[in-house]
């Protein structure tokens, strides 16, 4: 069994998560490991799992949403799931570009006032 799955120390190392983090995707039903005993063995379908969850981490999506997302899958098929990631990707797409925007407008802002100050302080130290 151990060669096909992964122990709970593999997967916090494989993932680099901590233990509380892989129990509390357990705990919401995002991941379901094999139980044997206290021991966990973790599929391929939970390290492809938990590799969708950790990039849906990444770009924006909730973990309710994502569990949601997961469960399509099994409940509705492939096509009902790519349909869902294209709207997600979407969202989350667009919500990063008004990061974007709004941290360029800071940034400029920023710059602007640091050059004001410097532009003072070397006229006040002339």
């Amino acid at each position: 069994m151990a060669e096909k799955h992964l122990s709970f120390k593999e997967m916090c190392a494989r993932f680099d998560v901590t233990p509380r983090t892989l129990r509390y995707y357990e705990y919401i039903e995002l991941l379901s490991p094999i139980r044997e005993g206290r021991t966990r063995w973790y599929t391929p379908r939970e390290v492809a799992r938990l590799t969708l969850i950790l990039r849906g981490r990444r770009f924006g999506t909730s973990l309710e949403e994502m569990r949601q997302w997961l469960e399509l899958y099994d409940t509705k098929g492939t096509d009902a799931q790519v349909t869902a990631f294209l709207e997600i990707a979407d969202r989350n797409l667009a919500a990063m570009r008004t990061q974007v925007t709004e941290l360029t407008e800071t940034i400029a802002e920023l710059q602007a006032l640091r050059d004001d100050v410097m532009e003072k302080q070397e006229i006040s130290s002339s």
